[in-house]
């Protein structure tokens, strides 16, 4: 960053770099058109500066000592600009200061000059296609010396590398809304916060527009008409037939399509958000930036809207994100995929299954969208034929699963939870480990989800597809809602028994259940964290529990779940809420951080989306999130596919070590018997 003159007016300095063809100077001269709507902005071409065909190193000293040192202090830039004509130095020439300064050429993030660069915008594109173009540009002229200008390239890049110090990564010749994509890209940032309000003020100056069209389709066949060849895209499947509580009326249907698509992927402290070629890198806290990108109100549904989603995030946040939530970050290595995944809908398909209506949801700024057009009449197209075509129901050969814990060392666990809980470091700990499979050929995931939601439906059953891996849950459990109005909920699940295909068994094992001191006990310790969360950005007074140890029933177990409830303090923010509530008690037990802690030691591996939290965060403020269990993660591996299935159990003083490793191959059941596989022996 640069070293700031206290009486100059400072520009925020932007360099656009890339090797040579790579469309640097289009890209900028456009940029600039584009920022000159609310901004003065200045441009510099290093081309200008090199002292020749051989300049490249000579150039960017130059570019830092005469042009950037001075600017980056709010100073005029007096520099001597190269004569290609004549091949010697030629008139001096004079850059001034404006809001925004852009520089663009090889070399302009060049390690000297990134302390005094604000924004690094790296462009890269395919070899073939950046001669091309360098030579269609430049002719004849540079045809003879391209070798020659670009060993100097490769050699500059063999020890000075910017591409990993770019806050925006382009990738070149990929149409002609990427000026725009990189102005958007750009206002997000958050060195450009203060200076690109304007820019950040017109992405919040949006509407929803609604269209309703009756009938209900089958979410299935909606899914795969419209977002089976998505590389990002969401289903949020209410798919319980049975919920009294109401949990099911909405699914939710959605891709990273469209012109305000967008995916967020978190991983070791660092944000990087692409939308289409464009790819921000935004380094800090996760829920930091969440805040930032949805902390506040946004759009407004319309009265005739009953749906909970108003466009926005949807995917999930991993439970290493407990590293920002007073947990520790993961001592045996990280998670093979990101600590948060999410898309941003600009366009969703809603289905109110009580009221058998659809509703198309797409976001506007007022200008036309032809895209947004074609995708609303294909669309309904879709739901009005009922889906199209039915989703095929694809065979699903029975993975074989090993266990991260066989049984005597998960026992010894179990023991070693316990001896904390009588140490008085814990007085719950919620102990997991993880079941594996390696399938040789690519296992298709979205025949793995319809497998799991056939047998067994949930009011929070989610399925999401990301670059190289798939996330497929049958869950039960509500971590939080947040509505617009700033209503909390949390539904802690603890306590569960298999179901029996006998009816009278069965309803011996909900009764059991029902009265169990132990399951009544870990639950209410739930309860009672949760109450904790929930109160530091709660209106005093407001937080109670309006259900306690109630029995729910699905197609493969009951459980015991309380309902804790509280209102969200005027001016807090909505971000903050969720990070002090995660990740969910019922994952980690109480005390939360030292049981944490203690897990760490326990179970020796990351968690990864397990344990984590998946739902959808919505341009009204509104956010309605579930626990990740029963969720299979499917990940590409080297022509096959690794199938991985968390599972654990709630450790309490009085538990029996056996009957806690039964729960684990209970809970394990539901998604295993779908695919026809049986716990490792």
């Amino acid at each position: 960053m640069a070293h700031k003159s206290a009486n100059a007016v400072v520009p925020l300095i932007i360099a656009v770099d890339g090797r040579s063809g790579a469309g640097k100077t289009t890209l900028a001269v456009e940029l600039v058109a584009l920022l000159r709507e609310h901004h003065t902005v200045s441009l510099f071409h290093l081309e200008d500066i090199y002292p020749g065909w051989d300049g490249l190193a000579d150039g960017m000293a130059r570019y830092v000592r005469t042009v950037l040192t001075p600017l980056a202090s709010g100073l005029p830039a007096r520099w001597t600009a190269w004569d290609w004509t004549t091949n010697d130095d030629g008139a001096t020439r004079l850059t001034q200061p404006a809001d925004i300064v852009v520089v663009e050429g090889v070399g302009a993030a060049c390690a000297a000059a990134r302390e005094l660069l604000d924004v690094v915008v790296w462009i890269d594109a395919d070899e073939n296609l950046r001669r091309t173009s360098a030579l269609v540009r430049d002719g004849d002229t540079y045809a003879p010396f391209w070798q020659r200008w670009s060993e100097q390239e490769e050699l500059w890049l063999a020890t000075d590398r910017p591409a990993p110090h770019a806050d925006l990564l382009v990738q070149g010749h990929r149409g002609n809304a990427v000026p725009d994509q990189l102005r958007r890209a750009l206002a997000g940032l958050p060195q450009c916060e203060s200076l690109m309000s304007m820019e950040r003020a017109a992405r919040r100056g949006l509407t929803l527009q609604v269209e309703s069209v009756a009938g209900c389709p089958d979410a299935a066949s909606v899914f795969s008409t419209l977002y089976g060849g998505a590389e990002a895209a969401a289903w949020l499947d209410s798919s319980a037939a049975q919920d009294p509580q109401g949990r099911s009326r909405f699914s939710i249907l959605a891709d990273d399509g469209g012109r305000f698509g967008q995916v967020a992927q978190h991983t070791s402290g660092v944000t990087m958000v692409s939308s289409g070629p464009v790819t921000a890198r935004i380094a800090g806290p996760f829920f930091r930036w969440l805040d930032g990108v949805w902390g506040r109100r946004a759009v407004r549904s319309p009265e005739d809207y009953p749906g909970p989603f108003a466009l926005g995030w949807l995917g999930y946040l991993g439970y290493e994100l407990k590293r920002e939530t007073g947990g520790s970050a993961p001592a045996h290595g990280s998670s093979s995929v990101p600590d948060a995944s999410l898309l941003f809908a600009g366009r969703a398909v809603v289905l109110d299954h009580r009221e058998l209506r659809t509703y198309l949801l797409t976001l506007s700024d007022g200008s036309r969208d032809a895209d947004a057009d074609a995708w609303l009449e294909r669309a309904r197209a879709v739901v009005l034929s009922g889906g199209a075509t039915a989703a095929e129901e694809r065979p699903v050969s029975a993975p074989r699963f090993t266990a991260r814990d066989t049984r005597e060392p998960y026992l010894e666990k179990i023991r070693a939870a316990k001896a904390e809980i009588t140490d008085g470091n814990s007085y719950e700990v919620c102990l997991t480990t993880a079941l594996t499979s390696r399938e040789e050929a690519p296992v298709d995931p979205f025949a793995i989800y319809l497998a799991l939601r056939g047998a067994n439906p949930a009011p929070f059953a989610h399925y999401f597809t990301f670059p190289g891996f798939a996330v497929a849950s049958t869950s039960p459990e509500r971590f939080l809602r947040l509505d617009s109005t700033g209503g909390m909920r949390a539904e802690p699940i603890k306590g569960t028994r298999r179901r029996s295909p006998d009816p009278a068994e069965d309803a011996a094992l909900q009764e059991d259940l029902r009265t169990s001191t132990k399951d009544r006990a870990e639950n209410i310790m739930i309860v009672d964290l949760l109450r904790n969360d929930l109160s530091h950005l709660a209106v005093p007074g407001t937080v109670t529990v309006t259900r306690l140890c109630d029995i729910e029933t699905y197609a493969t177990v009951h459980q015991m779940v309380s309902t804790i409830d509280a209102r969200l303090r005027p001016g807090s923010s909505r971000a903050e809420a969720v990070a002090a509530a995660f990740p969910a008690g019922s994952m980690t037990g109480a005390p939360k951080i030292s049981t944490m802690a203690i897990l760490d030691r326990l179970e020796e591996a990351p968690r990864g989306v397990y344990a984590g939290a998946a739902g959808y965060f919505s341009l009204d403020g509104a956010a309605d999130l579930a626990v990740v269990i029963r969720t299979l993660v499917l990940e590409d591996d080297d022509g096959g596919t690794r199938l991985t299935l968390g599972v654990g159990g709630a450790i309490t003083a009085d538990s029996d070590p056996a009957e806690e490793w039964d729960e684990v191959r209970t809970k394990a059941f539901g998604v295993l018997s779908a695919l026809g596989s049986g716990f490792p022996s």
